[in-house]
């Protein structure tokens, strides 16, 4: 999803709203009145609802995320560790919107809509830090990520520690464990005698 820079605008103004109201018309609405424009266009602007809302501002938080990654001279393990703590710096204001958007895409008939975005959020670290794979290990590495960054963000919700050193912390135990399982299917591979090359 594209996000234009009104539209940006408008989701700014509305996650201070969701906090109290939810990803609803009426914090739309309410949203649109503190930027001066028209209320009555919050369903011309959000057609599709609580959902486009909600999809719109995951795709915000990804571009932001990508424009304002600097991983130069850090080592994969370590440039996807910042590109997640960037994330979550830019995003400590919005934890309140962001458990509601959680919620929101638990109900039943969402998990469409859930896993495409956790696979966009995934994909943008990864462009962030500059992988370039085509062949199979392109899925596995954003599985695998899938599944720390969606560990680690409900960890961060609940994280009241400075700077969210607390899910620093995880995120860290979290990426040694897939390092160490990595090290040991190269280890197990290594050992499997080789099929002999087709005639």
């Amino acid at each position: 999803m594209q996000v234009d820079e009104n539209m940006a605008d408008v989701l700014d103004a509305l996650l201070p709203q969701v906090a109290f109201d939810g990803w609803t018309e009426k914090s739309l609405r309410q949203a649109l009145l503190s930027l001066g424009q028209a209320p009555e266009d919050a369903r011309l602007i959000f057609p599709g609802g609580a959902g486009e809302m909600i999809e719109a501002f995951g795709a915000l938080m990804d571009a932001r995320m990508e424009a304002a990654a600097d991983v130069s001279g850090l080592r994969v393990p370590a440039r996807v560790k910042a590109i997640l703590a960037l994330r979550f710096a830019q995003n400590r204001g919005n934890k309140e919107a962001i458990r509601r958007a959680l919620s929101w895409l638990s109900l039943p008939g969402q998990g469409r809509r859930s896993l495409r975005m956790t696979a966009a959020t995934v994909d943008a670290v990864w462009h962030a830090a500059g992988d370039t794979s085509t062949d199979f290990s392109w899925y596995t590495k954003r599985g695998i990520l899938a599944a720390v960054y969606s560990a680690t963000l409900l960890f961060w919700l609940s994280d009241t520690s400075d700077d969210d050193a607390a899910t620093l912390q995880f995120l860290d135990r979290r990426l040694a464990s897939v390092a160490r399982i990595g090290k040991a299917r190269k280890r197990i591979e290594g050992m499997l005698p080789r099929r002999p090359a087709a005639a």
